[in-house]
C-alpha cells in the first residue's frame, strides 16, 4: 500500500508536498520521495524511511518549482530498498516520472514485452517502473515533440488495454503537466481537488481526501475507474474516460484498515462505514449471543476504535481505553520477518490493567490477519486479570492473499486459512471468537444513498479477484515472495551483498 499526490500551483510545492506525505505516512513508512518542476529542470529526493527522515532542509530548499510529485511507500514483495523508493523517472520521452499505488497483476509479461517489443530497460523489481515505462512508451509511440491532453489520453488508454491489476497513478511531464489515472476496476483510491487563489486555480491529486483537506484544496471528486485527469502547469484542468467497460470495485479493505477514517473514498465517509461495521458486529452478538456476559468493549487501537465505540453503544456495555499505544512503532503485519513482529507487538502496546482485572472482556480490532498480534494481545488481557477474554473482527475471516498492493502474508501464514473459526479462536487463546459476516460488511460499507459503489473487491475474504486473471500459478508464485522464509533469505542477500561491498 502507498500514498501518492500530485500539485499544481502557483507558489513552490515542495512543503505543501512534504506535508501531504505527512498526512499520508499511514500509507507507508518505508520510503518516501518528492519530484518538483522547475521550468523543464527535475528536482528529486527519495529514500528510505519515514518521510521526516528523508527530508532535511537543505534538501527541502533544493526541491524548487511550483509542481511537483510525491509519494510514501512500503514494500509489496516485502523487501526494503532504496533502489525501488518513488517517483521513478525516465528521460524519453519528455522526461516523465511516476508514483504508482497498487500492483500489476501482469508485471511478468509486461517486463519482458517491454524488453523484447519495447526496447527499454527495467532497473528494478518494481511493478510501478513498468507502469511508468508502458506509458512512457505509449506517448512517445505517438511521435510528437509537442503534446497535448488528447495525447495523454490515448496513452492511458493503451495503458489501460496493456496493463491487468490495480493503479492509481500520478505522473508529471516537465513543463506541461501533472496526470492522474486510476485502473478500470478502481481498485485503489485517488481524488483530486481545486483550490482558488487571486492567481489563478491550483489542483490537487492525492490517494485521500484528508490530503485536500489539510491543504486547504476542495475536494471535487474521486478519479473514476478508468479515468484520467490533466492539469497543466497553467491551472488548465481535462478529463476522459479511457477504458471500456470500466467497472467500479474498489477494495473494500481500504474502508477496513488502511484509509484514515477521515477520509472520504469514492464517496463513502469511511469514519460513518467503519460505525456501521460496528453496528452490524454488535446485532450479530446479539442475534446468536443473547445471554452474552461481557462486562467491556476495549478496541485494539487505532483502527478499530470507531467501530468499537458504536458496538458497544449498541450492545449497551461499557467502552473504554485498554491499550496506550506508542505512536512510533510500525504496523506489525507488514514487517518483514516474524520475529521482529512478535517482538513489536509488546513496544507497540501496553495494557492498563485496572480495565482488564476481573472483567469479561471483548476486544474488538478490525481484522485478523496472521494471529500474531492477536495471540499476543489476548494473553496481555489475561496477564492483566481479565476473567473471560472475548474477541471481535469487524472483517471477516482473511483467507486469502491480496494482489492488488496490500503486502498480506503467504496464504499458508494467515491464520484463517484452513482453520475453523473455532480453531482460529484455540490459536489466539481467546474464550470466543466474533467474526463480522461478509454481507454485513458489505452492506456497512456502500451504505444505499451513500455511493454509487454497489461491489467491491472482497478477495482477502472469499478468494474472488475482481480482475478475473488470477490463477494457481500466480499464486504460488506470490508465496515464494512473500512467505517469511523468503523475505529472510532476501534480507539476508542483501545483508551478505552490502558486507561484501563493504570489505571489497
Amino acid at each position: 500500500m502507498c500514498g501518492i499526490a500530485g500539485i499544481v500551483s502557483h507558489h513552490p510545492v515542495n512543503q505543501e508536498l512534504y506535508d501531504a506525505l505527512l498526512v499520508m505516512q499511514h500509507r507507508g513508512q518505508d520510503a518516501a520521495g518528492i519530484v518538483t518542476c522547475e521550468g523543464n529542470h527535475l528536482n528529486l529526493r527519495k529514500g528510505n524511511g519515514l518521510a521526516r527522515d528523508v527530508f532535511q532542509k537543505q534538501q527541502m530548499l533544493d526541491l524548487r518549482g511550483n509542481m511537483g510529485i510525491a509519494h510514501v511507500r512500503y514494500p509489496t514483495a516485502g523487501c526494503s530498498s532504496s533502489a525501488e523508493a518513488q517517483p521513478f523517472y525516465v528521460n524519453s520521452p519528455y522526461g516523465i516520472t511516476l508514483a504508482h499505488n497498487g500492483n500489476l497483476t501482469n508485471a511478468k509479461v509486461l517486463k519482458k514485452e517491454l524488453f523484447t517489443s519495447d526496447l527499454r530497460h527495467i532497473n528494478t523489481n518494481s511493478d510501478s517502473e513498468i507502469l511508468l515505462n508502458i506509458f512512457a512508451h505509449e506517448l512517445q509511440e505517438q511521435g510528437k515533440h509537442r503534446i497535448d491532453a488528447d495525447d495523454i489520453f490515448k496513452a492511458v488508454t493503451s495503458v489501460h488495454q496493456r496493463c491487468r491489476g490495480a493503479y492509481s497513478a500520478v505522473a508529471m511531464i516537465p513543463g506541461y503537466c501533472i496526470v492522474g489515472f486510476r485502473d478500470p476496476h478502481g481498485i485503489r483510491p485517488i481524488c483530486f481537488g481545486k483550490r482558488e487563489t487571486e492567481s489563478g486555480n491550483e489542483f490537487m491529486i492525492a490517494s485521500e481526501s484528508v490530503a485536500l483537506d489539510t491543504l486547504g484544496f476542495k475536494r471535487i471528486r474521486d478519479i473514476e475507474p478508468g479515468e484520467a485527469v490533466v492539469v497543466t502547469k497553467d491551472g488548465k484542468f481535462y478529463s476522459s474516460q479511457c477504458a471500456e467497460g470500466a467497472k467500479h470495485t474498489p477494495c473494500i479493505f481500504e474502508y477496513v484498515y488502511f484509509a484514515r477514517p477521515d477520509s472520504i473514498i469514492d464517496n463513502i465517509f469511511v469514519h460513518k462505514a467503519r460505525q456501521r461495521m460496528g453496528e452490524k458486529l454488535a446485532s450479530k452478538i446479539m442475534r446468536e449471543w443473547p445471554d452474552h456476559d461481557i462486562d467491556v468493549v476495549i478496541p485494539i487501537p487505532d483502527t478499530s476504535r470507531t467501530a468499537a465505540l458504536s458496538l458497544s453503544a449498541k450492545l449497551k456495555r461499557r467502552y473504554t481505553e485498554g491499550f496506550i499505544k506508542n505512536r512510533y512503532i510500525g504496523r506489525t503485519f507488514i514487517m518483514p520477518g516474524q520475529q521482529a513482529r512478535k517482538k513489536s507487538v509488546r513496544q507497540k502496546l501496553n495494557a492498563i490493567d485496572l480495565e482488564f482485572k476481573n472483567k469479561n472482556v471483548l476486544l474488538v480490532d478490525d481484522s485478523i490477519v496472521r494471529g500474531t498480534t492477536s495471540r499476543q494481545i489476548v494473553q496481555m488481557a489475561r496477564d492483566m486479570g481479565a476473567k473471560k477474554v472475548y474477541f471481535a473482527s469487524a472483517a471477516p475471516p482473511v483467507r486469502f492473499p491480496n494482489v492488488y498492493g496490500i503486502d498480506m502474508p503467504a496464504a499458508s501464514e494467515l491464520v484463517a486459512h484452513g482453520r475453523t473459526n473455532d480453531e482460529i479462536a484455540d490459536y489466539i487463546g481467546a474464550d470466543r471468537l466474533i467474526y463480522q459476516d461478509l454481507e454485513d460488511l458489505i452492506n456497512a460499507v456502500k451504505k444505499e444513498g451513500c455511493s454509487a459503489v454497489s461491489c467491491f473487491d472482497t478477495s482477502v475474504f472469499n478468494g474472488e479477484y475482481v480482475t478475473g486473471n488470477i490463477s494457481n500459478d500466480y499464486l504460488f508464485d506470490l508465496e515464494s515472495v512473500r512467505s517469511d522464509g523468503a523475505k529472510e533469505q532476501q534480507e539476508n542477500h542483501r545483508e551478505n551483498t552490502i558486507d561484501l561491498h563493504n570489505h571489497a
